[in-house]
C-alpha cells in the first residue's frame, strides 16, 4: 500500500473517532462513547465495568493525543490523525492497538454479559454504539470470533484493532 492510499484510508478512519461530529477527537468523544456503551447494557458508570471503561477510555484519549495532537490543543484534527497515523502507526499497528487495549478490554467486559466473555451479538452491539451500520456492525463482530468458539478474546479484539488500520481498503 502506498503512503497515498494508506493516507486516505487513515482519514476515512477519522470519522470512525470523531463520535460527535465536531470536525476533531477529543477527550468527549472517548468519555461519549463510554457512556454510550454503558447506557446500551445497562451498566452503570460506578460498578467496576463501568469504571474500568472509562478509564480505559481516558487512556485511549491520552494515547491518542500523544501521537496525533501535534499543536498540544487537546484536538485531533482530521489532518493530525492523518499526520500522526502516517507517521506513527503505519510500521506499528499492534503500538495503536496497545494503546487501545485498556479501552477495548473494557469495552468487552461490558459486553459480556454472563461472565464468560463477550460474544459476535455483545461486540456487533458494540460496533453499532461506535457508529456502524447494522451491516458493517454484523460482519465484523461475526469476524472477530476467529477460533469460532462463541466467545471473542482480547488477542482476537487487539489483532482485529491492529488490522483495521493496516488493510489497504477504506472501507474493510
Amino acid at each position: 500500500m502506498d503512503s497515498a492510499e494508506y493516507e486516505r484510508k487513515i482519514a476515512a478512519r477519522f470519522a470512525s473517532f470523531d463520535q460527535d461530529g465536531n470536525g476533531y477527537i477529543d477527550r468527549e468523544d472517548f468519555s461519549g462513547a463510554a457512556k454510550a456503551l454503558l447506557a446500551e447494557f445497562g451498566t452503570t458508570a460506578r460498578c467496576d465495568k463501568g469504571q474500568a471503561l472509562y478509564i480505559g477510555a481516558e487512556a485511549f484519549w491520552q494515547g491518542m493525543a500523544g501521537i496525533a495532537d501535534v499543536d498540544g490543543d487537546q484536538r485531533v484534527t482530521r489532518e493530525e490523525f492523518v499526520t500522526g497515523a502516517v507517521k506513527r502507526l503505519r510500521d506499528s499497528p499492534q503500538r495503536f492497538a496497545e494503546i487501545a487495549r485498556p479501552f477495548l478490554k473494557a469495552a468487552m467486559a461490558v459486553a459480556d454479559e454472563d461472565g464468560r466473555g463477550a460474544t459476535p451479538k455483545g461486540a456487533e452491539r458494540v460496533l453499532k454504539v461506535l457508529g456502524a451500520d447494522a451491516e458493517t456492525a454484523a460482519a465484523a463482530a461475526a469476524a472477530l470470533d476467529t477460533d469460532k468458539d462463541g466467545r471473542i478474546s482480547e488477542d482476537e479484539v487487539l489483532t482485529a484493532f491492529a488490522a483495521y488500520f493496516t488493510t489497504p481498503a477504506p472501507d474493510a
